[in-house]
């Protein structure tokens, strides 16, 4: 289906057929979504094939459709983490417990939640098991008494250390806060509000076959699927290219009620990131996090064997990209860049009219040249009556501030994030620091007083 141009839709489509064709995928499937809605999807080869000794050479199922289901490994772990937000939101449990205080005997270092949200609690990267991903799982009481200081690899909070693991063990904190298993509370909380009805952690028909494309010939094998047991809110859930469109628009902000939008942000702003310096990578609360061309995105990849998947959304422009596939290995990194590239260059978006607003007298008046001791900021009226105070340099301390019931102004972001702003007849008080209308003006209250410019003698 496409709602883009033809030759959008086309060069979309080349882009999806070269990744296909070039990298070997028996079949894959992927949409954009823009403002809440897909706008193109399309899917190339086939989902299943013969099977036994020898079989599998050539696919024979039909093409990927919009309700064919294929694993979404980490995805899930989004989900959850949706479910560990929510539990916060209500109170029921702090980002900065200890993952024992709700685990009680469980032997997992002094990570907590928000760390193992982040990946950064230090845990082992492999639960302490057989390869989990291709063989039953454990039950949880089983997984918890196998932990002990092995399964500690690093000081929590000293690095990003991926860890499924951890996220084995955030689905036990979900399931014995809400009294039910971490699945019915992620369908309640999450799937069914957002109608992923096609979410389940099992397949169901149709679906496509996982699969491992031979290295040096164009033959495949089969890959084992099994229920993973405690391990399961680490990669467990199958889905179909719709409902993974309904989870990007999401991610990308249209929360649906099921997390307030604040919350949303903060699982989307980056608690690590995972490549130093270049930071084109990180990880924030259950999402990972990409920066593309001026771009920062949220999301997460997802590999189980036979089946990779990623979504990526843009919450600045309410645009999202993802892919399924039953292949093992194989889809390029770019793939997903390169559509959203594709859609900016055919048919970018127009900037939204600006349109004048209605000012509160009082706080036009704030507006204009402040100056923190010689330095001068600029304050700006904002919609909503929320204020932005920024250097006349463009760079250094800029930070959006929103009223608060007391009179008072809550810092947003930058610098002055939760720091109180509170404005005075003749200056800003900006947690101790003082802004006047001129440079260390007197007769304002700049701790330290204020004395008279002069030019020093020799």
């Amino acid at each position: 289906m496409t709602q883009v141009g033809q030759v959008t839709a086309r060069a979309l489509l080349r882009r999806l057929a070269v990744e296909q064709s070039g990298s070997r995928i028996p079949s894959i499937v992927a949409a954009v979504v823009r403002d809440g809605q897909v706008v193109w999807r399309a899917g190339r080869g086939a989902t299943t094939g013969p099977e036994g000794p020898g079989a599998g050479r050539v696919p024979e199922g039909g093409e990927p459709t919009p309700a064919t289901q294929y694993r979404l490994g980490s995805i899930t772990k989004s989900m959850v983490a949706v479910v560990v937000m929510r539990l916060r939101d209500e109170g029921l449990l702090d980002l900065a417990d200890p993952v024992g205080k709700h685990l009680p005997g469980a032997r997992a270092g002094e990570a907590t939640i928000a760390q193992l949200l982040s990946h950064t609690g230090g845990l082992t990267a492999e639960p302490p098991t057989d390869w989990w991903e291709r063989t039953p799982g454990v039950e949880a009481g089983e997984l918890l008494g196998r932990l002990g200081p092995g399964q500690v690899r690093h000081r929590p909070g000293r690095r990003y250390h991926y860890s499924n693991l951890g996220f084995g063990l955030l689905g036990e904190v979900v399931a014995r806060l809400r009294g039910v298993p971490w699945l019915e509370a992620v369908r309640a909380e999450v799937l069914e509000p957002l109608g992923m009805r096609d979410t389940t952690a099992r397949p169901r028909p149709p679906h496509a076959t996982g699969y491992a494309v031979h290295p040096y010939a164009d033959v495949l094998l089969t890959e084992p699927e099994h229920d993973h047991g405690a391990m399961a809110p680490a990669g467990q859930l199958w889905s179909t290219a719709d409902d993974l469109a309904r989870w990007a628009v999401f991610v990308a902000g249209d929360t649906g009620g099921v997390l307030g939008a604040q919350t949303l942000a903060e699982m989307r702003e980056p608690a690590t990131v995972d490549d130093g310096d270049a930071w084109t990578g990180g990880y924030g609360l259950g999402f990972q996090l990409a920066r593309h061309r001026g771009r920062r995105l949220a999301g997460h990849t997802g590999s189980m064997p036979g089946f990779l998947a990623t979504v990526w959304a843009d919450p600045a422009d309410a645009t999202g990209v993802l892919f399924l596939a039953n292949t093992t290995s194989g889809v390029g990194r770019g793939l997903l860049f390169d559509l959203l590239d594709i859609v900016e260059e055919h048919e970018p978006r127009l900037p939204a009219e600006w349109r004048p607003g209605v000012a509160d007298p009082d706080l036009l008046a704030l507006t204009g040249l402040w100056h923190w001791g010689p330095a001068p900021f600029t304050l700006r009226l904002l919609p909503d009556r929320g204020l932005s105070l920024a250097p006349v340099s463009g760079g250094g301390r800029a930070s959006r501030f929103v009223p608060q019931d007391d009179g008072t102004w809550l810092g947003l972001d930058g610098y002055y994030a939760g720091e109180t702003l509170r404005v005075g007849p003749d200056h800003l008080d900006l947690n101790t620091f003082v802004f006047t209308r001129e440079p260390y003006e007197p007769g304002t209250p700049v701790p330290g007083g204020v004395g008279e410019w002069h030019t020093p003698t020799t």
